[in-house]
C-alpha cells in the first residue's frame, strides 16, 4: 500500500481506500495500490470480506488522461496491466465490495466490475465514456459489463458514452444495491449480509446468463452510430461484436497469462 491507497480492518471488513484528489484518477502507484491490498488481505486470516471505496467526492473517475500520451510514446511502461488487476480482484477468496459515490467512469467502472458487489449512493453515476476521447474500454469492460447489464445496455454505454445514474445502474444489474445514508457504513453492512449467507461469490466474467448474441443489437447500434457520430471512429468500434466466442477467449487467455506469470515469480520457479 502507499499514501495513496490505505488498507484498515474494521471487525473484520478489510477498508481498501483511494486517495488521490481530486477525483481519485487511476493515477501510478493506484492500482498497484489497490492490488497491494486485495493480496494483503488474501493472507490475513482477520479479514473475513473487503470494501474499496473513495475518499472524498468521488469513487475512482477514471483513468488519469494525463498518462495517455507517457504510455503511447513508450515514456511510461506499466508494470501492472489493469486488466490483470480485475482478475486479481475476482480471484480474491474473500467476497469484494466496490463503495460507489460521485462517479464510476471508464477504468473506474472498470475496477467496479472487477469486484463481486457494487453498491452504490443514489446520487452516484456510472459510465464508459471513453468513447468521446477516441476510445473505446481498454481494461476488458467490453466483457464485464455485458455479463451484469445485457448486451444491448453494455452496446449503448461503450458506443455513447451516456453516463447511467445509479438507480438505472441497479435496475439494469451493474449495482447491487442502492445505499441510504452513510456509503461506508453501508458497504460494510452488505459486506456482513453476504458472509452471514455463507455464498461464494461469483465473478463478473462468468456470468454468461445475460449475454446475447444477437447481430441485431450491434446493427441498430452501428446505425445509429453512424447517423449521430459522423466521421467519428470509435462509435463504430464500441458497435463491433466483441461479446462473441473470440471475446471470451481473449478472457481466457489473459487468465492463462496471469496463472503462468504468478507460477513463474513463485518461489518454487523464481525469476531469473
Amino acid at each position: 500500500m502507499s499514501d495513496l491507497v490505505t488498507f484498515s480492518n474494521q471487525d473484520g471488513i478489510g477498508i481498501i481506500t483511494v486517495n488521490n484528489p481530486p477525483v481519485n484518477a487511476l493515477s501510478p502507484g493506484v492500482p498497484e495500490g489497490i492490488l497491494a491490498a486485495v493480496q494483503h488481505a488474501q493472507s490475513d486470516a482477520a479479514v473475513k470480506a473487503l470494501v474499496l471505496i473513495g475518499s472524498g467526492r468521488t469513487f475512482i473517475a477514471g483513468a488519469d488522461i494525463r498518462e495517455f500520451g507517457k504510455i503511447t510514446s513508450g515514456e511510461r511502461k506499466d508494470k501492472l496491466n489493469l486488466a490483470e488487476l480485475m482478475l486479481v480482484m475476482e480471484d480474491s477468496t474473500k467476497p469484494l465490495v466496490c463503495a460507489i459515490h460521485g462517479t464510476a467512469f471508464g477504468g473506474g467502472l472498470e475496477v467496479a466490475m472487477g469486484a463481486h458487489y457494487r453498491v452504490a449512493v443514489a446520487s452516484a453515476q456510472v459510465g464508459q465514456p471513453e468513447v468521446k476521447l477516441g476510445l473505446i474500454p481498454g481494461a476488458a469492460g467490453t466483457q464485464r459489463l455485458p455479463r451484469l447489464a445485457g448486451v444491448a445496455r453494455a452496446v449503448e454505454m461503450c458506443a455513447f458514452g451516456e453516463p447511467v445514474k445509479a438507480p438505472s445502474a441497479l435496475e439494469a444489474g451493474i449495482v447491487d444495491r442502492i445505499v441510504e445514508g452513510d456509503l461506508l457504513a453501508g458497504a460494510i453492512a452488505f459486506a456482513r449480509e453476504v458472509l452471514a449467507k455463507g455464498e461464494v461469490p461469483r465473478k463478473p466474467r462468468d456470468r454468461n446468463e445475460k449475454l446475447d448474441e444477437s447481430a441485431a443489437i450491434f446493427a441498430a447500434a452501428r446505425e445509429q452510430a453512424r447517423k449521430t457520430r459522423r466521421g467519428m471512429m470509435a462509435p463504430l468500434a464500441a458497435t463491433t461484436p466483441w461479446s462473441s466466442p473470440q471475446s471470451s477467449r481473449s478472457m481466457r487467455v489473459l487468465r492463462r497469462k496471469r496463472s503462468c506469470s504468478t507460477s513463474a515469480s513463485s518461489p518454487t520457479n523464481p525469476k531469473p
